[in-house]
């Protein structure tokens, strides 16, 4: 009897010990699953990005620049490169071109036949009627240029011919040559001033003879740039003077050339004003700014020439050279909520050259970053003048490296916060 009570004794300490180890083990398993979850979501969650605060450079704009302005006629001033207008004045008023229009003959026989860099071009054979168109330009007290029946000139020289002395019969002999008639030639110019945009120019024939030659001082100055734009043109309007064994030599009618920067382009003269498409090159810092500008309704060419110097002038102290980034510049700072800091420098500086109070601004994009290694691109700075832009990388001072597990598992909550947004100084 007393057997048995011990047998059932032991056997209900027994039960009741496997209750407690295996309730034991499935809390232990509980909490280890529990645990693993918790841990596998945690080292698993995304790093929140650490916002820029950025630094954004103060504008910078000069003074406005005087300006000696002519006092007379229609005139305009651009630059190439550059948008609008520096000065103008009637720009809009039509007014007769006289021999600018050979710089439009130019450029129309140079389309339909180019010159190669260094060479001559096409060989022009000059025959009597040349010869009467030399003289019925004399009829009409137009300028000439010298020519020889039986003579031989290259395209080049031709050109030289038309555009140095102001040759109006080489004009006229050029295109005849080039189109088989002035009426051919004129349909091609037409369409051509159609396609540039100078839809307030007319043609009425390739010398600028005729008063219905007409442009404004607007379209001229967008004239001046096409042509300095071609090597042909812009080489004959900057020379002197050239050498031509048939003709002698060939003086450049432009009497500023080579003072006050002058290099180009064309005078023009009727019988009641004097005109000048004109160019100049300004040395600005270590480069140079080409200035392109007209000035129509001069009483005589020394007048002209000497309203064009004073402004050329005034116009010349105006551009300037502004650097509103330096190489390796601060521009935006990180830190992350683990303790790590890091600032966006740029890669490199910028330097741009302004007109007159045109002003310089630095736009700051800036990208959020996690992870990232020292010299990683993460932004940009964005250099804005007028119609000019410089791109310049920013690139990071320092890593931003991941946290590390135990930063992640003793900071659940800043896994889950919000990006910050950026700020600026």
């Amino acid at each position: 009897m007393t057997e048995s009570l011990d047998r059932d004794a032991r056997r209900r300490v027994y039960r009741r010990r496997r209750i407690a180890v295996f309730g034991s083990l499935a809390v232990v398993i509980a909490l280890v699953t529990s645990g693993g979850v918790y841990t596998a979501n945690t080292l698993g969650a995304p790093i929140p990005a650490a916002a820029p605060v950025v630094t954004d450079p103060a504008p910078v704009a000069a003074a406005a620049q005087p300006l000696s302005l002519p006092g007379f006629g229609s005139y305009a001033v651009g630059a190439v490169g550059f948008d609008g207008l520096l000065a103008a004045g009637n720009e809009a008023t039509p007014m007769a071109t006289a021999s600018i229009t050979k710089v439009i003959t130019a450029l129309v026989v140079l389309e339909a036949h180019p010159i190669a860099a260094g060479e001559g071009g096409p060989e022009i054979t000059y025959t009597e009627a040349d010869v009467d168109i030399y003289w019925d330009m004399v009829a009409q007290n137009g300028s000439v240029a010298p020519v020889e029946a039986g003579a031989t000139l290259s395209l080049r020289e031709s050109l030289a011919a038309m555009l140095l002395p102001s040759g109006n019969n080489y004009s006229i002999s050029i295109v005849n040559w080039a189109f088989g008639s002035t009426d051919a030639f004129l349909e091609r110019a037409r369409a051509w001033l159609a396609e540039q945009g100078l839809a307030n120019t007319q043609i009425a024939d390739s010398s600028g003879l005729s008063l219905a030659n007409v442009s404004t001082a607007a379209d001229l100055v967008r004239l001046g740039e096409l042509a300095l734009a071609d090597p042909v043109v812009a080489e004959l309007v900057a020379t002197p003077a050239v050498d031509v064994p048939e003709l002698g030599t060939l003086k450049n009618g432009n009497k500023l050339l080579g003072s006050h920067g002058v290099d180009g382009i064309k005078t023009g003269t009727t019988d009641d004003a004097a005109n000048l498409l004109f160019s100049a090159d300004v040395p600005v810092g270590s480069s140079s700014v080409t200035v392109v500008g007209v000035l129509l309704g001069g009483v005589t060419h020394n007048v002209l020439n000497d309203a064009i110097a004073a402004l050329l002038d005034s116009i010349a102290p105006g551009f300037h050279e502004v650097t509103p980034l330096e190489a390796d510049q601060a521009l935006a700072e990180y830190a992350t909520p683990w303790g790590e800091t890091a600032r966006a420098r740029t890669a490199d500086g910028a330097s741009v050259i302004v007109w007159s109070d045109t002003p310089v601004d630095v736009e700051v994009r800036a990208d959020p970053v996690t992870v990232a290694s020292r010299g990683q691109q993460v932004g940009t700075a964005i250099v804005h003048a007028g119609s000019q832009e410089i791109s310049v990388p920013l690139v990071l001072d320092a890593a931003l490296e991941d946290p590390g597990t135990w930063w992640r598992l003793a900071n659940p909550g800043a896994l889950d916060a919000p990006v910050a947004q950026s700020g600026s100084e």
